[in-house]
């Protein structure tokens, strides 16, 4: 089952890693990764006793994915944008093939991801139970709706999802080896900002040259 719908603001999704989309022309390129170093936090247990046909997907019960550090000390799932920088005036199309956001297992899928204005979004049901969508908007509309399965009337709290929705397309998200790269920037300085669901937020600041690509680390510490 899928449900189609869009949105027009920059905002936080809540029960909802992301791609970034190459805008066209030339321009330079930045590439990167997110570190994590100090003591990782312990990501808790889902609590899936309320809803037996979750719990029987998984031998054992799986762990909230809130920190999610890759073997090679980079962080996953951490949304990077371009946040200051761009031309006031400048305009960019919205792609007009949705982002999938995927109900499966009981989890989202992805978990962090971006979509720039205008852009469809499909949220899809892969699981034969109901599912309750509830988005909580940071400048738009907040929605409900029901993807529904027969016999399904829980709704489960621990699904969350985040998306970062921006006028521009300079943005992605890391996945399993910390990594971003985002394409087509037009040449200047930038503001570069990370944004972790818990562990906040890193800025850097770079210059990007036509046809070259220029190369930002972003870091996370904790004690």
């Amino acid at each position: 089952m899928h449900h189609p719908t869009r949105i027009a603001s920059l905002l936080p999704i809540l029960m909802l890693a992301g791609a970034a989309w190459r805008a066209p022309g030339p321009g330079g390129t930045v590439t990167g990764k997110v570190t994590f170093t100090g003591t990782v936090p312990k990501n808790p247990v889902m609590d899936m006793s309320a809803e037996p046909n979750c719990a029987a997907r998984y031998r054992t019960m799986p762990h909230l994915q809130l920190v999610v550090v890759n073997p090679n000390g980079t962080l996953a799932n951490v949304f990077v944008y371009v946040k200051e920088g761009l031309s006031s005036g400048a305009t960019y199309p919205a792609p007009t093939s949705p982002v999938v956001l995927d109900q499966s297992a009981c989890e989202h899928h992805p978990r962090v991801f971006g979509i720039m204005m205008g852009q469809p979004l499909e949220i899809r049901n892969s699981d034969p139970l109901l599912h309750n969508i509830k988005v909580l908007g940071k400048n738009n509309r907040s929605f409900n709706i029901s993807l529904p399965a027969a016999g399904m009337t829980f709704v489960h709290g621990w699904m969350r999802a985040y998306a970062g929705v921006l006028p521009h397309p300079f943005f992605a998200t890391t996945g399993t080896d910390g990594r971003f790269t985002i394409h087509g920037l037009p040449p200047g300085t930038y503001t570069v900002e990370a944004w972790h669901e818990t562990l906040g937020t890193q800025t850097a600041t770079i210059t990007v040259r036509e046809n070259a690509t220029a190369t930002v680390n972003l870091a996370y510490t904790r004690p």
